[in-house]
């Protein structure tokens, strides 16, 4: 497997580093994250209309770019370089790839050019706090009890006057107060036949409700889901097997989830580099005390371990190697280090709502809510392997 990047790629980063730095500072950061969607809209349609973000990885016949996994990895780690709010992961990374797995002719013709344009978002919604289980990150989920298991509580969809309604509630929903489309996941049938299908909902919908959430991560907005007989589509003629199109997409999403928290780490430990180059104490630079040195040595070591997972793991999606949730678990790992570190050797400043590395520490700590815990990501990576399987023998 060759791992280097072409020129096409590295320009993919260069490009978009450069837009980020002219319109992603940290002034325009927090007052994207002040305006009711939780984004700059003008941002948005800059990344799609100049560098075709939301198609980047859609077939050139959907309006798409036609690029790779490995693509979209690294405009991910731009974008989670600089904490860019935007409905990138929610659209291109979670929805339009099921679309384009499941949905009829008719929906992906109608669906994919708008999302490759930027002209229409999604969100996927998953009952409760679930997401990790749906895309089978920390667990083997293999009936979907996560939809609601045909119980109280989650979403359940019923086959009534010749459509189909959905009742029930979707907490954490990426970017779900703001996406013009939502694909939600609810279950069906009774308990003999019951099953976990997708369904594409309006924003618009009758008996929809849709209400922002206050996250400990305001970089990553969120949003619940209130479903009270809406109309819905099934996506795709019969539904699919669902449950492994969420399991595939789940290697997908950890690997530019991993790249995203691989720039963030990076960028977060070059801001506290600078820091204490220039901050004095006794005297000297604060960096230049040997047990400083130490601390951002270990950390850059971990930054950069974390960053050769990612890659590799965006390279094996290519090869249909799933080693995205080890890649995920290093990264987010790394990035609560740097992030804590960063904090840290800032001082008193560092604890500060007006600094921006608690950002940083905010997202690490969001990521790991939605996506981990690390020690579980590891687990299901290992069972998955069946690592104590072959230790037992």
């Amino acid at each position: 497997m060759d791992a280097r990047f072409t020129p096409e790629q590295d320009e993919i980063r260069r490009t978009l580093r450069e837009l980020l730095h002219k319109r992603c500072g940290p002034v325009e950061l927090r007052a994207a994250l002040d305006t009711p969607d939780g984004h700059d809209p003008a941002l948005w349609t800059a990344l799609a209309g100049r560098l075709g973000l939301p198609g980047l990885a859609l077939p050139e016949a959907y309006g798409g770019v036609g690029c790779s996994v490995t693509e979209l990895a690294l405009a991910c780690e731009e974008t989670g370089r600089a904490l860019a709010p935007s409905p990138l992961l929610a659209t291109a990374v979670l929805t339009a790839p099921l679309l384009l797995a499941l949905g009829t002719d008719a929906q992906r013709a109608d669906l994919l050019p708008r999302i490759a344009s930027g002209a229409l978002t999604a969100a996927l919604a998953v009952p409760g706090p679930a997401l990790t289980t749906a895309l089978a990150l920390t667990g083997d989920d293999r009936h979907g009890a996560w939809a609601g298991g045909g119980r109280a509580g989650g979403v359940q969809a019923r086959w009534t006057d010749g459509g189909w309604r959905l009742y029930g509630e979707a907490g954490q929903v990426l970017d779900g107060h703001s996406a013009g489309l939502l694909l939600v996941a609810a279950h069906t049938g009774g308990f003999a036949r019951s099953r976990v299908l997708l369904f594409l909902v309006r924003a618009d919908a009758a008996g929809l409700t849709r209400t922002r959430l206050t996250a400990l991560d305001a970089t990553r907005p969120q949003a619940r889901i209130q479903l009270r007989d809406v109309e819905a589509q099934l996506l795709g003629r019969d539904g699919g097997d669902v449950l492994a199109a969420l399991a595939r997409l789940g290697d997908t999403a950890a690997v530019c989830l991993a790249a995203e928290a691989v720039g963030a780490a990076g960028r977060v430990l070059e801001r506290t580099v600078e820091y204490v180059g220039r901050r004095e104490q006794f005297g000297r630079p604060v960096g230049s005390f040997q047990a400083v040195k130490h601390r951002l040595a270990d950390a850059y070591v971990q930054v950069q371990a974390a960053r050769s997972a990612a890659y590799y793991a965006a390279c094996a999606a290519t090869h249909e190697e799933t080693v995205g949730g080890l890649a995920l678990a290093q990264a987010l790992e790394a990035l609560r280090g740097a992030a804590a570190e960063g904090i840290q050797l800032h001082g008193g400043i560092g604890f500060t709502w007006e600094h921006d590395t608690q950002l940083y520490f905010k997202r690490a700590a969001g990521d790991e809510l939605l996506f981990g815990p690390v020690h579980r990501l590891r687990a299901r990576a290992a069972d998955a392997a069946h690592v104590f399987e072959e230790a037992g023998r």
